[in-house]
């Protein structure tokens, strides 16, 4: 049974709220500094001293500018992070519009090959609104750069250096999308059609030459070899004059991609522990090794992420940056704003019960660069690499503490090294298959 809201129930409520007597100075409180202003904690601050008793030596941030890149920004950190290290070049950094100029043409074909796929659904079946809802989109994860950089290689960033439409994706987003959707209903009535296979491929290739020409257009041409000079940090010169992408990466990269795997923290009464997940649909290169990840409690992760950093080793780390923090400062704690002691409510939700209601969201990607522990090993605050730019946070790094890696952090990348045989020998379990639109 609906019942509408009458005003009787209004003046009920009027007389409930002025029956509060703080309730005029809170009110003015909130109106004149905003919900986050009034309910955040000065003491936040105070904790989260930028000390860190394990520390990885790093260089300048990237900066993503207006773009979804995070995922890739992480992932290529991690390698330049090996890079600067082993040739003392500081603040190396790689192209991120080299490996972004690929992950968009290969998601055209993904989405082509998914929408073949499920041509005989209906327009209303939830798999197929889903895909022609997203089409394609700057996100994606840790295993989407991976395969891009095992296909593709990489290239320094001054050898394909950002565009105007690398660093706003706005309008490369707005066109592509259009045409992919107006393909979409071209290719569902050739398969309906009972077009060929042969035929069917030929129309994607004439399509994703269109695609092609789009990236072009909007991130400049991607070398098939190139040239390059730079000095290290001891006035050494680093050279070569004709090197592929490819063996650029083979010669000056030795970190064993493969050996990376993706361990979560989803505490849902419906993904037990211990077993491996991946999303239906979910991936960016046709014909690579598809993700999944290891479901662990937070603890374990946290206890990876520890020994990875005392390997030296950086840790890539998908979360919900936007929950409980302060981006101008760069904080990022459990209880930050008080919302619930702000407006008398009780707005208790357990990690799993965000996630069952939708509100918990993996919408970032950064990386763990050190960690301060106490006398017992237990950490108390984590120092994270982000990728907006040096004017947010501390020249870019934000300090973590560590409630908010119990509540936000969703997922960590980490060496197979660090494993015990128990959780190798789970993470090779045959995944379990969430439907498309699971949060995951």
């Amino acid at each position: 049974m609906t019942q509408a809201i009458d005003f009787q129930q209004i003046k009920q409520f009027q007389t409930q709220f002025h029956a509060q007597s703080e309730y005029q100075t809170v009110a003015q409180a909130v109106q004149n500094n905003g919900i986050h202003q009034t309910s955040q904690d000065p003491q936040a601050q105070v904790a989260l001293n930028p000390v860190f008793s394990v520390e990885i030596p790093t260089g300048a941030v990237g900066n993503q500018k207006h773009s979804g890149r995070c995922w890739l920004f992480s992932a290529l950190t991690t390698l330049r992070t090996q890079f600067a290290q082993k040739y003392q070049v500081k603040d190396f950094e790689l192209s991120q519009s080299y490996s972004f100029f690929y992950d968009r043409l290969e998601k055209a074909n993904w989405f082509y090959q998914e929408v073949v796929a499920t041509a005989q659904a209906a327009l209303t079946d939830r798999r197929v609104h889903l895909l022609l809802t997203q089409a394609t989109g700057d996100g994606g994860q840790w295993k989407f750069a991976i395969n891009l950089i095992q296909k593709y290689g990489v290239v320094p960033k001054s050898v394909m250096p950002e565009t105007k439409s690398s660093e706003d994706t706005t309008e490369f987003n707005q066109v592509l999308n259009h045409k992919l959707r107006q393909d979409a209903q071209q290719l569902r009535q050739l398969v309906q059609d009972q077009a060929t296979s042969d035929q069917i491929q030929t129309w994607i290739e004439q399509r994703l030459a269109e695609v092609y020409r789009i990236c072009v257009y909007s991130f400049g041409q991607p070398p098939r070899e190139f040239s390059w000079s730079q000095r290290n940090d001891q006035e050494k010169l680093l050279q070569e004059t004709a090197i592929t992408p490819q063996d650029f990466y083979a010669q000056y990269f030795s970190l064993p991609l493969a050996d990376y795997y993706q361990i979560l923290n989803i505490p849902q009464k419906g993904k037990p522990l211990g077993r491996t997940y991946r999303a239906e649909g979910d991936g960016n290169v046709v014909g690579a090794s598809l993700d999944k990840g290891l479901n662990l409690p937070i603890q374990r992760l946290k206890q990876l992420t520890i020994k990875q950093l005392q390997a030296g080793d950086p840790v890539w780390f998908g979360n919900d940056v936007l929950a409980q923090s302060q981006r101008q400062q760069g904080l990022l704690a459990g209880n930050l704003y008080d919302y619930g002691q702000l407006f008398d409510l009780d707005l208790k939700l357990t990690k799993g019960e965000r996630f069952d209601v939708q509100e918990a969201d993996i919408s970032h990607a950064m990386v763990f660069t050190g960690v301060d522990l106490n006398d017992q090993g237990e950490p108390l605050r984590w120092k994270v690499e982000n990728s907006w730019g040096a004017k947010i946070g501390s020249k870019g790094y934000f300090v973590m503490d560590d409630a908010w890696f119990d509540d936000y952090v969703y997922e960590v990348i980490i060496n197979k090294q660090h494993l015990s045989a128990t959780e190798e020998a789970e993470f090779q379990q045959e995944p379990i298959v969430l439907p498309a639109w699971d949060v995951l």
